[in-house]
């Protein structure tokens, strides 16, 4: 497919485009794959798919470094794969297995990794705000010049301890990113019946918590307003709020038929304002790539993900006996 007429040349070098272009397309291809093995029984319980929200967090990701901190909600498997982790030990987890990063024990929604400094997805709508809030004091505390990346989505951003952890990140300048994925739909229901605001990033104003929105489905505008937003946490500034407009393909998670939208509509969103898509673009336009070079990683990418699937299947379930470990914590 020729790249689109609408695509213009880009700043960005080759190798970050192709990364982008990479990063992105593992979380797509990634996704596809859990949704399959969902089909299959393979993947019990919930499960939440990134599709189409892949460059909002392949763009931050880009602006952070060694010791920072990330968590999120449910909707969690992308922001693993963006900051490292393993596919094979994402794809364990969420099929059940001893080979997963919670030993098969906490599926989609509740996988950590304490050396990619990924704090878990959250099952429980905002819960992981006063979370991030928290890991941030930690920072603060031990002047390490870290920052936490705290992801919630615009239905979250409805709940009374959002506001509670904005006062206390703006009184005690936590150096905190809030990150509203703003995919307009909080489940079933759209920011305009959910939402009294049509910008939500402006409520930390109250707090004197600067923020602004950024276009979600273009992952160099992620990165820039990331930088911008990193920066004011890493001078000691306090908080910051990065309001990003996305779109998920999918619905709410694989038990949603997503009625509550027109096929056309998501269409049209697919058609015009695809992330995945706009790289490829940019790459082709800039003589960056060709097609071959791209089919390359492609091809790349799903041998990756279906190794992950085989290594899901082949991993044993956990024995019973770890129902009695990571209860404490040695200190």
């Amino acid at each position: 497919m020729a790249a689109r007429k609408t695509a213009k040349k880009s700043n960005a070098s080759a190798e970050e485009l192709k990364k982008f272009y990479r990063d992105m397309l593992l979380i797509r291809r990634f996704e596809e794959k859990a949704g399959q093995l969902y089909g299959m029984g393979l993947i019990g319980g919930f499960c939440h798919l990134y599709i189409g929200q892949e460059a909002v967090v392949v763009g931050l990701e880009a602006t952070a470094r060694e010791g920072d901190k990330r968590l999120t909600s449910y909707r969690d498997h992308g922001h693993m794969l963006a900051c490292g982790m393993d596919a094979n030990g994402v794809m364990a987890e969420l099929t059940g297995r001893a080979g997963g990063y919670s030993r098969g024990k906490g599926g989609s929604m509740h996988m950590f990794s304490k050396e990619k400094h990924f704090y878990g997805g959250h099952g429980i709508v905002a819960a992981q705000v006063p979370i991030g809030a928290g890991l941030a004091f930690a920072d603060k505390y031990l002047e390490n010049g870290g920052v936490t990346f705290t992801y919630f989505g615009d239905g979250a951003a409805n709940q009374g301890q959002v506001y509670e952890t904005f006062n206390m990140a703006a009184l005690w300048k936590l150096p905190v990113v809030f990150v509203i994925e703003n995919n307009q739909y909080a489940m079933g229901t759209s920011q305009e019946r959910s939402t009294s605001t049509p910008d939500i990033y402006t409520r930390g104003q109250a707090f004197g918590i600067p923020g602004e929105p950024v276009d979600g489905m273009d992952v160099l505008a992620v990165k820039a307003a990331g930088e911008k937003a990193v920066a004011h946490c890493r001078a000691g500034k306090g908080p910051y709020i990065l309001e990003v407009k996305t779109y998920r393909y999918r619905g709410h998670s694989m038990s949603d038929p997503a009625k509550y939208r027109t096929r056309e509509e998501v269409q049209k969103m697919r058609s015009e304002k695809d992330a995945i898509e706009h790289v490829r673009d940019l790459l082709l336009i800039g003589k960056h790539a060709t097609e071959d070079d791209l089919k390359a990683i492609d091809k790349e990418i799903k041998a990756v993900v279906n190794a992950s699937a085989d290594f899901a299947k082949a991993s044993p379930e956990p024995d019973p006996q770890e129902l009695w470990t990571d209860i404490y914590a040695d200190v």
